[in-house]
């Protein structure tokens, strides 16, 4: 029982870092429409920016300290995401309201390109780290249920309680405020949103600057785990399955999808890995993903689209 609790809860919160990305993909679709290829590029551009600003500030300000250089990073690199978001907004977006979908999926394709050439160019090439002061050991829980208790990583723990608490915070904003209002106003219907008086570019401009923020928050992440490198574009794929599971237009929808697979891959991994010699855990979201396109195309939460002739 211990070894099967423990195999859940690293699904868990593997599942949350997953959902944690899937949301930047469902933020910008229910907002624009517009499925952001983008999405990876932004977590990698993010994390490149914090790990090399977080070096960058002792040497320019002479403050040796851990927190000064971690919090400034952040900061700046959030206020790097809204220039970035302002950007797309003004030079992509704007020329391309009420366009084909495969318009839109085609400029957020340059979009990544020109992010991963940029934080190439600015940032460097190079395998950085994130320090954020997570602790990396192990920890035994229920000792007193289990004999020898179940493990858990630290790090995995705190990186799935940060998860949760910005996808609490992102629900409330969407269903408690009148810019999240807005928000779902303009991803129903672009043209009915601007003749009640709804400015798109303003609308975008933040739901871009929320999913970058999402970015930065999975990229600090997933680079303090894995290192700051440009495979970490490649988790966007990753999360892709999510949102296929969860529903595209779906804040809960990301997060129960990422809790299913992340659970669903550990799971087969363990149990099911050792029949077939291994490496489930790579393609399983993949299949899962295909079963719902062929029999629930829209996710569990999706909306379901009905076209009257």
């Amino acid at each position: 029982m211990a070894f099967f609790l423990e195999a859940l809860f690293g699904g868990l919160m593997t599942g949350m870092l997953y959902s944690l990305v899937a949301l930047g993909f469902v933020l910008i679709f229910k907002a624009s429409g517009v499925f952001n290829f983008a999405q990876g590029a932004m977590v990698l551009f993010a994390a490149l920016a914090m790990a090399r600003f977080a070096e960058w500030l002792p040497q320019w300000t002479g403050i040796d300290n851990p927190w000064f250089a971690n919090i400034g990073a952040f900061v700046i690199a959030g206020l790097i995401m809204f220039v970035v978001a302002w950007f797309i907004e003004r030079l992509v977006l704007r020329h391309l309201v009420n366009q084909e979908g495969a318009t839109l999926l085609m400029a957020t394709l340059g979009i990544t390109y020109f992010l991963e050439g940029v934080g190439q160019t600015v940032f460097g090439s190079e395998i950085y780290s994130i320090h954020i002061g997570m602790p990396k050991d192990p920890v035994f829980l229920l000792e007193s249920v289990f004999e020898g208790g179940v493990l858990v990583n630290k790090e995995d723990l705190i990186a799935a309680l940060i998860a949760a608490v910005l996808v609490a915070l992102l629900t409330l904003f969407f269903q408690k405020t009148g810019t999240g209002r807005a928000l779902r106003a303009v991803a129903d219907d672009h043209q009915a949103a601007q003749s009640i008086g709804i400015p798109l570019s303003r609308i975008w401009v933040i739901v871009w600057t929320v999913a970058g923020v999402v970015a930065l928050v999975a990229g600090m992440i997933w680079g303090s785990k894995l290192g700051v490198q440009f495979s970490l574009a490649t988790v966007a794929l990753r999360a892709l399955p999510v949102v296929i599971l969860g529903g595209l237009t779906s804040v809960p929808g990301a997060i129960i999808g990422g809790l299913i697979i992340g659970v669903g891959e550990k799971l087969s991994e363990v149990y099911l890995g050792p029949y077939v010699g291994g490496g489930i855990e790579i393609w399983f979201a993949y299949v899962l993903a295909l079963v719902f396109l062929l029999f629930r195309p829209q996710g569990l939460f999706g909306e379901k689209i009905i076209d009257r002739v």
